[in-house]
């Protein structure tokens, strides 16, 4: 595998020692990457352990572990090329019904920011491209093209909470019909007008509002989140890493809203939480990991663990 090459994994050991692993447990790394996580979880199990990785970048296949001729290595793993969205249905085509511990990382890879052609970074002049999954249709340049105002305020305003996200809306449909917006280039010097403050931080943000939209990012989550109480055995855990207030927003609320126990009025029965939060606090990387990898300084981990379900009578 060629974490170090693609991806460096945020708070590897905080992962490896949050989702307390069983050797002979089935786990499930959502977002395989450059497969440093997957890697730690497979030196944890033992023959009869299983790993399902999965990811929707056709380019994460070649840091799968292999041999001579590039024939895989490792039986217990099992990759999945499809976005975790879709975590409960592969599971299913594959016998699985129960696993032991689920891990996300939901960053932008390192590969995928320094790559100019993918169209994530501002750094480079390439098309607005943006998709995570080369096989979807919808392009940022898409958007940007045919999205009506009120669309795109709201994604501007929600995805990459940018003051001014209505002014950007008017401009870009001011400016769609007179000057292309197919590259980065292009579409920045048709909006510089509305630009407010460091230009290089707001089109960070606009990027990141662009790129959320393009991969249906946070329905993708919280879809995935819901499915991950099916899928986990009692005492299974859950391991999210978010690097933007949104995402962590919406694990966080996840969490506390399974947390919080519920009476039904009409029987009079209290349902225990099916689920413990380990970290009442995310936990976020120390400053020698920061020195080493500044793109972990935004990265929260937030980790949970799934309990048996019990009522329990009010008298």
């Amino acid at each position: 595998m060629q974490q170090g090459i693609y991806h460096v994994p945020v708070m590897l050991q905080q992962v490896i020692e949050g989702l307390k692993i069983d050797p002979s447990g089935v786990y499930v790394d959502c977002t395989f990457g450059g497969g440093g996580h997957s890697k730690a979880i497979l030196e944890k199990l033992n023959k009869a352990g299983r790993l399902i990785a999965f990811d929707q970048d056709e380019d994460a296949k070649k840091n799968l572990p292999t041999g001579q001729a590039g024939v895989p290595v490792d039986e217990r793993l099992i990759f999945i090329p499809q976005n975790f969205r879709h975590l409960q249905n592969f599971l299913r085509l594959h016998k699985i019904k129960e696993v032991d511990g689920i891990v996300a990382d939901l960053g932008v890879s390192s590969y995928q920011f320094d790559k100019a052609e993918r169209g994530f970074s501002t750094r480079f002049n390439a098309d607005m491209d943006m998709r995570m999954d080369q096989r979807q249709s919808l392009l940022a340049m898409d958007v940007l093209k045919n999205y009506p105002e009120e669309k795109l305020h709201k994604i501007f305003e929600q995805y990459g909470e940018i003051t001014n996200s209505k002014t950007l809306a008017r401009t870009i449909i001011e400016q769609r019909s007179k000057t292309s917006m197919k590259t980065s280039n292009d579409f920045k010097n048709a909006v510089h007008t509305s630009v407010k403050g460091n230009p290089n931080k707001y089109f960070a943000q606009v990027f990141q509002a662009l790129r959320i939209e393009v991969n249906d990012e946070l329905e993708a989550l919280t879809e995935m989140l819901r499915q991950s109480m099916d899928v986990l055995k009692e005492n299974g855990r859950i391991a999210v890493i978010t690097f933007h207030s949104l995402e962590d927003r919406i694990v966080k609320n996840f969490f506390r809203g399974i947390d919080e126990a519920k009476t039904d009025v009409v029987y009079g029965t209290k349902s225990e939480s099916p689920i413990h939060i380990i970290t009442k606090k995310p936990i976020i990387p120390g400053e020698q990991e920061i020195r080493q990898n500044p793109r972990a300084r935004s990265a929260k981990l937030r980790i949970a663990e799934k309990k048996k379900f019990k009522t329990k009578i009010i008298i």
